[in-house]
């Protein structure tokens, strides 16, 4: 079938949720996409930074396959090698000492904010979650009410117990917090607001806030983490531990899995029934994140992500300074953001069809999560596509 009759029967049984791009793909070797049609592309985007390892990594794939026909999943009521052997990874890695599997990055929030509630009713707190303007946490009723206002519409009545300050506003955050707080959730690289970092002393100072008032802190690292910003986990730039972390995204190689992970403090105020999950951590997923996490250990792809990246910022800056388009770049590691003077989104379009998969966020803001191993020889095709495309619109206006 043709990528025009994938799409026409899509739209014809699929709730209509995504306003998709007419291409249905059909293979992926690293970071190299392949459509119905036969067309190949770059991907830069790799799933919303999930493939952190490329598309089918051999080891991944093996593991998937050597597990798929051992044993997929059983009840949480048991124990599988796989789940302790990824727990202990996580813990290992992570510096945190409980975790959670879950299957996505909106129930990994959600489980955060109900550990964070358990906790602070068992200290004599209520359940209020601080958030930042422009996160974005998941599409759950409860993610949406911690999130960004235009994704609630439509949807109330809206869950209470959130409020919500501006980012990087460490006294916004100190005069919101008051006796029923539970927990202050951050994203410490804003991914669908931007890809805007957090700064250091914000980060540093809302560590402080929360051990003098008692409250919580969540880091929510589902796009930011395992590796893509060129360390396990984006609080390891600015030296700063949350109390609890939430990861989905780049942890199972393409798999929906995700965790929450938490301190012995937190982990002390949960008991047996306050949460669980029926798919959470099965065999299967864990399998997939163990061969995840050891290919970036294996290959040393966070310090390939460091390097790539700072060879990318210095050619991106060479284009902002070619054309008035650009403004700047901000990210760090291989999660990267090109601030545009216009909408982004003309530019992906013109990007898909010269064969460069990208994405537009934030409205001016050109999105870049490439897997870690992308080879520069890939982003050299696509800074190459960007200079033509940006010199004909200049020539053409």
């Amino acid at each position: 079938m043709t990528n025009l009759d994938l799409y026409t029967k899509d739209k014809e049984n699929y709730l209509p949720t995504f306003n998709r791009f007419p291409l249905a793909f059909i293979k992926g070797k690293g970071s190299r996409l392949w459509d119905a049609d036969g067309k190949e592309y770059i991907d830069l985007l790799a799933g919303i930074a999930v493939n952190n390892v490329g598309h089918c990594h051999p080891k991944v794939v093996k593991a998937i396959q050597e597990q798929a026909a051992q044993l997929m999943h059983i009840s949480n009521f048991f124990v599988s090698p796989q789940q302790v052997a990824l727990s202990e990874l996580l813990v290992k890695i992570s510096g945190l000492d409980r975790v959670f599997l879950t299957n996505s990055g909106s129930e990994s929030v959600e489980g955060a904010i109900k550990i964070a509630r358990r906790y602070g009713h068992k200290h004599g707190k209520g359940g209020k979650v601080i958030s930042m303007h422009n996160s974005f946490h998941g599409r759950t009723l409860a993610t949406i009410a911690a999130g960004q206002e235009k994704y609630q519409k439509g949807f109330g009545p809206i869950p209470t117990g959130f409020a919500q300050v501006p980012f990087n506003d460490l006294a916004a955050v100190e005069a919101a917090i008051d006796d029923v707080t539970a927990a202050v959730i951050v994203e410490p690289i804003q991914g669908e607001g931007g890809v805007v970092p957090a700064e250091k002393a914000y980060l540093e100072g809302l560590r402080k806030l929360c051990d003098e008032k008692g409250v919580l802190l969540i880091f929510d690292e589902i796009q930011c983490g395992i590796g893509r910003t060129g360390k396990w986990f984006a609080k390891d730039h600015f030296g700063v531990q949350p109390d609890i972390m939430t990861l989905a995204k780049g942890l199972g190689g393409g798999v929906p899995v995700g965790a929450v992970l938490c301190n012995e403090k937190v982990a002390s105020a949960i008991e047996f029934g306050d949460h669980g999950t029926t798919f959470g951590g099965n065999p299967l997923v864990a399998a997939s994140a163990i061969a995840t996490i050891e290919v970036i250990f294996e290959e040393q792809l966070c310090k390939r992500a460091t390097e790539t990246s700072d060879w990318l910022r210095g050619k991106l800056n060479e284009l902002i300074a070619k054309h008035d388009e650009l403004e700047s770049v901000r990210g760090l590691g291989l999660m990267l953001g090109v601030k545009m003077k216009s909408e982004a989104k003309p530019y992906v379009m013109r990007l898909l069809e010269e064969g460069i998969v990208a994405n537009a966020t934030a409205g001016n803001i050109l999105r870049l999560v490439p897997a870690l191993n992308i080879s520069r020889d890939e982003l050299n095709i696509f800074l190459e596509k960007l200079d033509e495309i940006l010199t004909e619109t200049t020539v053409s206006a």
